[in-house]
């Protein structure tokens, strides 16, 4: 049976780079997941790529059907921002491995839908002041930028990931980007092992 790799870290803390490297790294032969928003499409984005950039009415269709795997609400300064995975048929563990970007409360939604010897865990950090530049070196680069936004984003991040949280979710290794090159090795490595193990025990 596939596994799924939940990578997850607070917001610039890499996440969108290591994902885009693991998931076009042959020896992983992950497949990618990917996830439904509600928010506006940011200028670097692309639908279908980073987010399917849906409308709510589009998300109740899918709640409806009982399609909803997991789902967040964020109350922004520009309003409720929704963010979910969806049983879109994405996903047959009798096939594939996956990898997706998660939230710490995502994670142990997709550990309940899919049973948690299925998803596996990979927390990024980085130091919250180099967080902090890329972020607004990023929003800078916006046709509008929304620094309340980062603010808001930044504060409710310190709070989502606690070490508290991270352990109540059974997440006890982390993998810190303060070198992006080893950082992808180490989770890499980690990916491959995972793998391997599953496979003997098939």
């Amino acid at each position: 049976m596939g596994k799924i790799f939940c990578l997850m870290g607070k917001s610039s803390s890499g996440k969108d780079t290591i994902f885009k490297k693991l998931k076009e790294d042959d020896d992983l032969k992950l497949k990618p997941i990917i996830t439904y928003t509600t928010r506006p499409k940011r200028v670097s984005e692309t639908n279908g790529v980073e987010y399917y950039f849906i409308n709510e009415d589009i998300l109740e269709s899918y709640k409806i059907k009982g399609k909803v795997i997991e789902q967040r609400m964020y109350n922004t300064v520009n309003g409720d921002w929704c963010y979910a995975t969806l049983d879109d048929g994405q996903i047959d563990l009798n096939k594939d491995d996956y990898i997706l970007i998660v939230t710490l409360e995502a994670y142990k939604d997709l550990k309940a839908y899919f049973g948690e010897n299925h998803v596996f865990p990979l927390y990024v950090m980085l130091d919250d002041g180099i967080r902090l530049e890329r972020a607004l070196k990023r929003e800078r680069e916006q046709k509008d930028p929304n620094y309340d936004e980062i603010c808001r984003r930044f504060l409710a991040d310190n709070i989502d990931f606690s070490i508290d949280k991270l352990e109540e979710c059974g997440v006890n290794k982390y993998y810190r980007n303060d070198d992006l090159k080893e950082c992808i090795c180490k989770i890499k490595y980690d990916i491959l092992n995972v793998k391997i193990h599953t496979n003997k025990l098939l």
